[in-house]
């Protein structure tokens, strides 16, 4: 999560403020008691039922959440109030694919260090908020001692039992007032303290933040620069193994048969000509291999149309039938429309060479994070994995290379499904 502090915005004035954070505090009083309620026994069930099935586990992971919840609202309610200049929480992001790496993430949400100081600064907003509500109540009951002289009679006084003859009630509710107002300024004033104290980040905490930010910033870079190197090298591998497997025997082939012919031009004219129409055969062969391997390189039409039409292309050229649902609104960087393009022909290749699938489905979509998301799914016999070389390697470096994230999930018996989402400015 990032905790880098932003420049802080032109601040409310301070009556307004202190307003805003004694209405806030009241709100809270009343919701914050019945957030905590829930969370208690959100826990509590929890707990008692974790031995019973498991079923505990849920109540403890929703328990999870809602703290987070609680932190975020917190954090967004302190910021719109004091405009500290305080950083969105944001969740701990899985770092790994699969179960394993969902209770990973979890554990790490719930050992967060600013959810939890989220967690303190509405636990004491919430019991000032507790103190708020009676003193409210007393000021407008002292209000209501202004005018006590008109009905005449007896008074009680706010905050007591003491009964006080009517005469004396302008002067009780004065006092009253003045008393309500400092108590309610005073814990105004406590909890700008106390929120700036929990959820502003010292200095030390902000450089530390950026170095650590730095270094995660240094090894994703790192990565990717590695995932180019490899993607590259698989690359190269590839477009070799198909000019020395398919094209190079082929041209070969063309050159014996024209030898053949030349050879046969004058004693058998009719022998050669069948040779020849056997080269030419060949040769036009060889060039639809050689526009395959182009457009396993690159691929005009992307650039010119974009990835919806390219997938369209592709998917009409696939051995398999594929079931294509692209909804996407403009266009993302080369980077990234080439990746989840690259990525999808190799994976339709795979599926029809060797999953044994009648049919494949494929979804693309332009996600509200900026993020290029897609999905390629097919019916096959599943047992996909990545091997050094092959083209399952290819795609996880290329979608890395991107700054993207490649999720394999192909168990035995199908059925495989993989998944990518680069960032569409990459």
């Amino acid at each position: 999560m990032t905790t880098t502090a932003a420049p802080a915005t032109t601040r409310r004035p301070g009556t307004l403020l202190h307003l805003g954070a004694i209405a806030q505090l009241a709100a809270l009083g009343v919701v914050g008691s019945i957030a905590f309620t829930i969370l208690f026994t959100l826990l509590s069930v929890g707990v008692g039922l974790v031995l019973v099935f498991g079923i505990g586990l849920l109540f403890l992971v929703a328990f999870v959440y809602a703290l987070y919840a609680s932190a975020w609202v917190e954090y967004e309610r302190v910021e719109g109030l004091y405009r500290y200049g305080l950083p969105a929480l944001r969740p701990r992001r899985r770092e790994r694919a699969g179960f394993g790496g969902w209770l990973r993430s979890l554990w790490h949400q719930f050992t967060d260090g600013p959810m939890w100081r989220g967690v303190a600064s509405v636990a004491i907003a919430t019991v000032l908020g507790l103190i708020v509500l009676p003193t409210i109540a007393g000021l407008f009951r002292s209000i209501g001692l202004l005018f006590a002289p008109l009905r005449g009679g007896d008074v009680r006084l706010p905050f007591t039992d003491i009964v006080i003859d009517a005469g004396w009630a302008v002067l009780a509710g004065a006092l009253g007032i003045i008393v309500a107002l400092a108590i309610l300024l005073g814990i105004a004033l406590l909890h700008r303290v106390l929120t700036r104290a929990i959820l502003v980040p010292s200095r030390e905490a902000i450089l530390a933040e950026e170095a650590r930010t730095a270094a995660e910033q240094a090894r994703t870079a790192g990565a990717q620069r590695e995932g180019a190197v490899r993607a590259s090298e698989v690359e190269r591998t590839r477009i070799e193994r198909d000019l020395h497997d398919g094209v190079q025997p082929r041209l070969v082939s063309v050159g014996m048969t024209l030898g053949l012919a030349q050879q046969k031009i004058d004693s058998d004219p009719a022998a050669a000509k069948a040779l020849i129409d056997e080269a030419h055969t060949s040769t036009k062969a060889a060039i639809t291999e050689l526009r395959q391997l182009a457009r396993g390189i690159h691929t005009s039409v992307l650039d010119d149309r974009g990835l919806d039409a390219a997938l369209s292309a592709l998917a009409a050229r696939s051995p398999i039938p594929v079931a294509l649902d692209v909804r996407i609104d403009g266009r993302c960087s080369a980077t990234a429309e080439a990746a989840v393009y690259f990525t999808i022909a190799e994976s339709l290749t795979n599926a029809a060479k060797h999953s044994r699938g009648s049919e494949a489905r494929v979804v693309v979509r332009r996600r509200d994070d900026g993020t290029l998301w897609a999905r390629v799914e097919d019916n096959g016999i599943g047992g996909a994995h990545v091997q050094p070389g092959g083209g399952l390697d290819g795609i996880m470096n290329r979608i890395v290379a991107a700054g993207g994230t490649p999720r394999l999930d192909s168990p035995a018996g199908g059925p495989t499904a993989l998944e990518v989402s680069v960032p569409c400015a990459s």
